[in-house]
């Protein structure tokens, strides 16, 4: 059963990412139910994942801050401050931020892939081990349901 979940900023858990950013886990399934997962992206420029596939989630992005491009099904689109892509399950996409900075919420229904996220990055609560180096891992992505297809665009 699903009841009211709070967190301030302070509780939520941080992870390094990919090229330096940080991903901020805002809701989780476990305060979801399964039904939800929400993450707000704080990255610069360049950043991108590998073109992709999410066979169990559909995905939503809003760009809170910042540019960039988005790919799906081989089409491209830009997307200014304050635009939204819905990315629906079982299409291959991928996007790189194009601006020097971007602020970007992530939003998966239903929840789960998190686990991905958690397992590749670091939590920033951790002590960094010497040497470390998010790379994305297409072994740990088909456990949670996303196939990578490419690499970044």
């Amino acid at each position: 059963m699903s009841m009211a979940y709070i967190a301030q900023p302070d509780q939520q858990q941080k992870l390094e990412w990919l090229d330096g950013g940080t991903l901020a886990m805002l809701l989780d399934g476990q305060a979801t139910d399964g039904n939800l997962m929400i993450g707000r992206f704080d990255v610069a420029e360049g950043e991108a994942p590998p073109y992709h596939v999410h066979t169990r989630e559909d995905e939503v992005f809003l760009l809170i801050k910042g540019t960039a491009l988005v790919w799906c099904d081989d089409q491209e689109y830009e997307l200014s401050e304050g635009g939204i892509v819905y990315l629906p399950r079982n299409h291959p996409h991928g996007y790189r931020v194009t601006s020097k900075h971007a602020d970007l919420l992530m939003i998966n229904t239903p929840a789960g892939i998190e686990g991905m996220f958690r397992a590749v990055g670091r939590d920033l609560s951790t002590p960094r081990p010497e040497g470390f180096e998010i790379k994305p891992d297409p072994a740990v992505s088909e456990q949670y349901g996303s196939t990578i297809v490419g690499p970044p665009r």
